[in-house]
């Protein structure tokens, strides 16, 4: 298990959201959280921290009125911390080198390649080429309908037909290089994780023994940091927002740091 922090993006500033609430219309989304600081201070705290592998999320679409500035705070969190951060959010097969160029180590892709409710192969492979299996995450995050975790796409809007498990994770394991996967029903609660799912990607982890996921929802105590590491067979690495000191929370950063650890 490892710690992999997190920079996102809504409307300009860095801010903790309630996931589920999250709706192009009007740019709307529960806040947490709002900084005060920029996008390029979390990088420059993360990286005077030595810690690699966070990812940066632009929270508005491109007809956003707000994602020039969203985008501009990306940009500048990926200057003050070159070739350790992934960067998602609007990512396609024409920008996804534009935001290697700039300073990213990976770009996280959902809405792309989930097209129509379907995984769009054809995008899937244009992605691949683009930059690459090394530089290519993609984004799983899903949300329950019916007791099955379903894909959803457009900033956690809108389900698709994939569901979560062994065969989509084996298949989309051939074009990336890393899993990023937000449960989005607990995603900002701060109410617990998603047991049955960590308990899902911990086996499928274990199977595969080659392509790190990376979780976050619902972290908001130290014995939930407990519980994944023991439900995800130390497979699975986690990020923590609302919950961490640095974005309003109580969890403190170096306590976190030692209990992924351990």
């Amino acid at each position: 298990m490892e710690f992999r922090p997190c920079i996102d993006i809504h409307n300009g500033q860095v801010k903790q959201i309630v996931g589920s609430t999250l709706t192009d219309k009007d740019n709307q989304a529960v806040e947490n959280f709002i900084a005060a600081k920029s996008a390029a201070d979390y990088a420059t705290f993360y990286k005077e921290k030595g810690i690699r592998g966070g990812h940066i999320i632009l929270l508005n679409p491109p007809s956003s009125e707000y994602y020039d500035a969203t985008r501009e705070q990306a940009l500048g969190a990926l200057k003050a911390y070159p070739d350790a951060l992934q960067i998602g959010g609007g990512v396609n097969n024409e920008n996804a080198t534009q935001y290697l160029e700039a300073g990213a180590s990976h770009v996280i892709v959902t809405s792309y390649v989930f097209q129509g409710g379907h995984i769009n192969m054809e995008n899937l492979e244009r992605m691949r080429r683009a930059v690459g299996r090394e530089h290519l995450v993609l984004d799983v995050s899903c949300r329950k309908k019916n007791g099955v975790y379903y894909i959803v796409t457009d900033r956690w809007q809108k389900f698709t037909d994939e569901i979560v498990n062994s065969a989509t994770l084996n298949m989309l394991a051939e074009y990336c290089d890393e899993f990023l996967i937000h449960a989005v029903d607990v995603e900002g609660k701060n109410q617990g994780i998603e047991q049955p799912l960590v308990e899902q990607l911990g086996r499928w982890s274990s199977a595969d023994g080659r392509t790190p996921i990376t979780y976050a929802g619902g972290v908001h105590s130290y014995e939930d940091i407990d519980l994944l590491k023991r439900l995800g067979n130390n497979q699975i690495n986690v990020t923590i927002g609302s919950a961490l000191e640095l974005f309003g929370g109580t969890l403190l950063f170096g306590e976190v740091l030692k209990r992924v650890s351990l």
